[in-house]
C-alpha cells in the first residue's frame, strides 16, 4: 500500500514539475484574424485601378495590366474582408500583359496559380469585362487605393491628370495610397496640393 501512494506521489510531484517547465516557457498562440469568414459585413471599401489596353511604343505589342499585380493583392484585400471596385483608366474591358496571363504559350507565369483560379471565375470576367472610367469614382467613397502594375501604366498612368487627381485625393485624406510596379510612373508628374512630388 506505502508503494503505491509513494508511486502516486512520485508521478503527481513529476507531472506538477513538468508542467510548470510548460508554463514558464512562453506559448505561441496563432491569432487567425486576417481571413474574413463568410457572410461578414465588409470591413470597408478598396478602389484598384487598372490601365486600360494600350500598344507597346518600343515592342508594338498589345499590353494593359500585369495579372499578378491585380490578382494577389486582390486576394489578401477580400480574405481580409474589403469590398473592391476595379476601375481603369479609360473604362470597358481590361486585357492583361500576355506574359502574366498563366496559360500564355510562353510559360512565363505557368506558376502563377492565383491569377489561373481568379480567372475561372465568372465574376473576376464580368469584373475585367466592364470597368468604370476612373473619373465615375468619388475617393470619398473608399477606404484605400490601390495602382495595379503592368506595362500599360507605363502610357497610360504617367501624365493621367484625373488619376494624378484621383491618387492625391486619397493621399491627402490620409488613406492608404498604393501602387506597384510600373504603376508607379503615375508618382513622377502627380503632385499634391502644396506643389511637392512624392
Amino acid at each position: 500500500m506505502s508503494l503505491i501512494v509513494l508511486t502516486t506521489l512520485g508521478l503527481s510531484a513529476q507531472t506538477k514539475k513538468t508542467s510548470d517547465k510548460l508554463n514558464s516557457k512562453k506559448m505561441v498562440t496563432e491569432v487567425n484574424n486576417y481571413v474574413h469568414f463568410h457572410g461578414a459585413p465588409a470591413k470597408g471599401k478598396i478602389l484598384m485601378v487598372a490601365s486600360s489596353p494600350s500598344v507597346s511604343k518600343q515592342t508594338g505589342w498589345p499590353i494593359g495590366f500585369w495579372a499578378a499585380e491585380l490578382t494577389h493583392p486582390l486576394r489578401v484585400f477580400q480574405e481580409a474582408g474589403y469590398e473592391v471596385e476595379l476601375v481603369s483608366t479609360e473604362g470597358g474591358k481590361l486585357e492583361m500583359d500576355g506574359y502574366s496571363n498563366p496559360t500564355d504559350a510562353s510559360g512565363y507565369s505557368a506558376s502563377d496559380v492565383i491569377s489561373l483560379g481568379y480567372m475561372q471565375q465568372k465574376s473576376f470576367n464580368d469584373m475585367l469585362a466592364n470597368t468604370k472610367k476612373l473619373t465615375e469614382v468619388d475617393a470619398k467613397n473608399y477606404d484605400a487605393i490601390f495602382l495595379v502594375g503592368g506595362q500599360g501604366p507605363m502610357y497610360t498612368f504617367k501624365g493621367n491628370k484625373d488619376l494624378e487627381k484621383l491618387f492625391v485625393a486619397f493621399y491627402e485624406a490620409g488613406k492608404p495610397s498604393s501602387a506597384v510596379c510600373h504603376s508607379t510612373t503615375l508618382l513622377l508628374e502627380a503632385k499634391n496640393q502644396m506643389a511637392n512630388y512624392w
